[in-house]
């Protein structure tokens, strides 16, 4: 049994592929950390495929860091569709005001990706980004008390950084994300002060 992990009134919602993959992206960070074995990993994910409701993630994603907060997501996220942006190869900005799906994935092939979520309109408590990268890094600037898991993420030659803590906390916005980037970083900061301006 797993203490602590409730989803609310979401039982009968059901999940969708995505929300299965990015329960899979946990269980592949954490057998790369060397949490599970392989064979652990294997009859995990296995469950994972099988689940229906985001109740059943809980057995799978059971004593690993931030499962929690994943299956949260997937249960207070699960029915509207996701955003999709497309990354060219001129990158993608979000800037100043805009308003935040709760379920938003950035795919391309090339491109660096820059969201400032500072001064945008975050409207649900946790907010679940997905990537599927080529080339490019990806920068997240958060805003004040804000929080993200970045468990799920693989930078497969790159790095993975995150300045803000992991730990959601009630009452301020609380990111999830997870995905893949080929070449490329990601990393997740507060917004800076440099020479007198907010970057």
């Amino acid at each position: 049994m797993v203490r602590g992990l409730r989803t609310g009134g979401h039982r009968h919602i059901r999940i969708s592929d995505a929300d299965r993959e990015l329960a899979g992206a946990r269980l592949r960070s954490s057998l790369d950390d060397g949490r599970i074995s392989l064979l652990e990993y294997e009859e995990r994910l296995e469950s994972v495929y099988a689940a229906i409701y985001a109740t059943d993630l809980r057995r799978p994603l059971a004593e690993l860091p931030g499962a929690d907060d994943l299956i949260r997501a997937v249960g207070e996220s699960s029915g509207p569709e996701p955003t999709v942006l497309r990354v060219g190869a001129a990158g993608l900005q979000r800037t100043g005001r805009w308003v935040v799906p709760a379920r938003l994935h950035l795919q391309g092939g090339m491109g660096s990706v820059v969201l400032d979520f500072c001064k945008a309109d975050i409207r649900q408590p946790i907010t679940e980004i997905d990537l599927k990268l080529g080339t490019g890094s990806v920068t997240l600037r958060l805003p004040d008390g804000a929080t993200a898991d970045v468990d799920g993420v693989v930078a497969n030659v790159g790095a993975v950084t995150s300045r803000v803590a992991s730990q959601r906390r009630e009452s301020a916005p609380h990111f999830v994300v997870s995905g893949r980037t080929r070449i490329g970083s990601v990393h997740v900061q507060r917004r800076r002060k440099i020479a007198g301006m907010w970057i």
